[in-house]
């Protein structure tokens, strides 16, 4: 796990040694274990190193593998030992116990293809000497990041934003972005980020750089598709192909050369990665699983009962930090740094202290429970989908059991119903709550993202499809990879391993959503694991953060920077605004964009 720098001349020159530099000191929190620079004609890549596999000198990156490829790369590719082994009995030789060199090899042997046999999380640049390409990717659901710009002289890339914003001019914001967040909430649904020029290789993507040509193609090597296999299995077989695939998932994950730990919120999908993990860890190093939980000071989203219980009944060491209002203020300025783009809640913060925690433990790899919702539809705001692919009496039935097993009342599960499959419905509302934006903006505001996202609730799979690829996920991504590489931390997701993945989408709906009760499957398998209490669980919080004692303890500083905030001011009829009556994620959206433009310098909104 590292960070990546790389910028290539138009015009043939040599690049600047202080430039990559410049932007490899940009990211030196993600690799404080070594750096190293390569440099071609017109090229230069940077690398910043967190040593997880072989931690010698023979993984130094960027790496030059038969004096014909040189890489940069950012990630881990879990089964890099079984693609070693068969790169062996091909006859390649290896000089390292590194993945790095296997990817290297992998594409000398298969080119491009290679990627579509890694199963892990990547994104690399591979400078290829004979075709004179730099050839790019990024893995299959984008759970490592890769940014790049083009300006008329260099296309540089890079693992952040802000190693980017120095060949702007200036750094202004992305009109249609910023929108989509402060007016739907809606931070990722395409490659374009909130700063202009600056875009995301998207997930299951390669990019190609023709060096000749000064040119680039970005092509799609994976889309998440139906496996026919996986569909037609009844609940007990079901069950047995989502636990292997869960159970090697993880296997895979526990596969390093530090000290392994995870992220336990005390729901679900953490309790579950928690469990399996840990009885899995013991077995192998004979010490108990750290776990790390961030435990709220409001009673309402307070998790640590549930933790203490998982990690009690799993025997495992749990770690607990409890944020107070004073980490929150000091460090609200350091997160939207780090986190480089508007944010949705204060809940980020929990994963920030979480990983701050895991760093000072020296667990310096952790696991975390991301995707578990998206792919079984665990989030309550899919039963609409699963309601709209019932007919007759099972409708109706649907419908009391979602009020009965879940956090939800009847009038709830019928406002989600209609709010979420009719988009005119919720362009008015939003509209309404957002009547204080200038009629010029409201005017411009387009409800095609509504729109699409309503339409795709017509069809189960394809609503998880454009959430896991585009909205959703994304955003959670991006959270997790930019607090965990703050902290020279790598995180991994076992339910985003891209078997785990397939087999989920695929099941029947009937297994993830049953009787009412989300994650059907995943509860039975877990009721193995864990106690009645988290595996039946009906409320879900996921490290929440005491957001009303936060914001309501600088209430005047948050409405001082919303009012002072020039860019806000071509947006928003202030004379319209009261602050003491929007709800509060509404004012953490308006102070959140205020404090990035002030922190990044943000100018212009058009």
């Amino acid at each position: 796990m590292c960070g990546i720098s790389g910028i290539i001349q138009f015009d043939k020159s040599k690049v600047n040694r202080s430039d990559i530099e410049g932007m490899n000191g940009l990211i030196a929190h993600r690799g404080p274990d070594g750096e190293g620079f390569y440099f071609g004609d017109n090229f230069a890549f940077g690398h910043r190193r967190l040593a997880i596999i072989d931690l010698t000198e023979n993984g130094h990156q960027p790496m030059i593998y038969q004096d014909d490829y040189i890489i940069t790369y950012n990630g881990e590719v879990y089964n890099y030992i079984e693609i070693k082994e068969e790169l062996l009995n091909l006859g390649y030789s290896f000089n390292s116990d590194s993945d790095t060199e296997v990817i290297l090899a992998a594409y000398k042997c298969w080119g491009t293809d290679c990627v579509s046999r890694f199963n892990g999380m990547w994104a690399f640049a591979i400078y290829d000497k004979k075709k004179n390409i730099i050839f790019c990717s990024r893995d299959r659901f984008g759970i490592k990041p890769f940014y790049y710009l083009t300006t008329k002289n260099q296309f540089a890339f890079g693992s952040e934003i802000k190693q980017l914003i120095q060949f702007l001019p200036k750094a202004t914001v992305n009109k249609k972005v910023a929108l989509d967040y402060l007016i739907i909430g809606i931070e990722e649904h395409s490659n374009e980020t909130f700063f202009n020029q600056i875009n995301k290789l998207q997930g299951g993507h390669n990019l190609i750089f023709d060096l000749e040509k000064n040119s680039f193609t970005i092509c799609r090597y994976f889309e998440l598709q139906l496996s026919p296999d996986i569909s037609h299995l009844n609940q007990t077989a079901a069950e047995s192909q989502y636990q292997s695939d869960f159970s090697s998932s993880i296997n895979l994950r526990l596969r390093s050369d530090v000290k392994v730990g995870t992220c336990l919120s005390g729901g679900l999908d953490s309790s579950s990665v928690a469990a399996v993990a840990g009885k899995e860890y013991k077995i192998k190093t004979g010490q108990k699983f750290i776990a790390i939980h961030a435990k709220s000071t409001e009673k309402a989203s307070d998790e640590s009962a549930m933790a203490k219980e998982v990690a009690d009944f799993c025997d495992l060491d749990l770690q607990i930090v409890e944020p107070k209002e004073k980490d929150f203020i000091e460090n609200i300025e350091e997160l939207v740094y780090t986190q480089e783009e508007p944010f949705g809640s204060p809940s980020v913060f929990m994963q920030y202290f979480v990983l701050q925690k895991a760093r000072e433990i020296n667990c310096i790899v952790m696991l975390d429970g991301q995707g578990g919702d998206e792919t079984l539809l665990g989030y309550e705001k899919y039963y609409p989908a699963y309601l709209m692919s019932l007919k007759g009496l099972a409708k109706w039935r649907g419908f009391m059991d979602a009020s009965k097993n879940s956090k939800l009342t009847r009038k709830q599960v019928l406002f989600y119903f209609f709010y979420f499959t009719k988009h005119r419905l919720r362009l008015k509302r939003l509209k309404r709550r957002n009547h204080y934006f200038k009629p010029t903006i409201l005017k411009e505001f387009t409800s095609q993202e509504l729109k699409t996202l309503a339409d795709k609730y017509l069809n189960i799979f394809e609503l998880q499809k454009f959430e896991l690829e585009k909205t959703q996920l994304p955003h959670l991504l991006k959270y997790e990879d930019k607090n965990s590489m703050r902290h020279s931390i790598e995180t991994r997701l076992p339910f985003l391993d891209y078997r785990v993945v397939s087999t989920a989408v695929s099941l029947k709906s009937e297994h993830k959503i049953n009787q009412g009760w989300t994650k059907y499957i995943l509860r039975k398998i877990m009721s193995k694991y864990l106690p009645d209490s988290i595996t039946w669980r009906k409320n879900k919080l996921g490290f929440n953060a005491p957001e009303k004692t936060w914001l309501h303890s600088m209430k005047n500083e948050m409405e001082i920077e919303i009012k002072n905030s020039l860019l806000l001011q071509e947006l928003i009829d202030f004379q319209k605004l009261d602050l003491d009556k929007i709800d509060l994620r509404t004012k953490w959206r308006l102070y959140n964009f205020a404090c990035w433009v002030r922190v990044y310098k943000v100018e212009s909104i058009n």
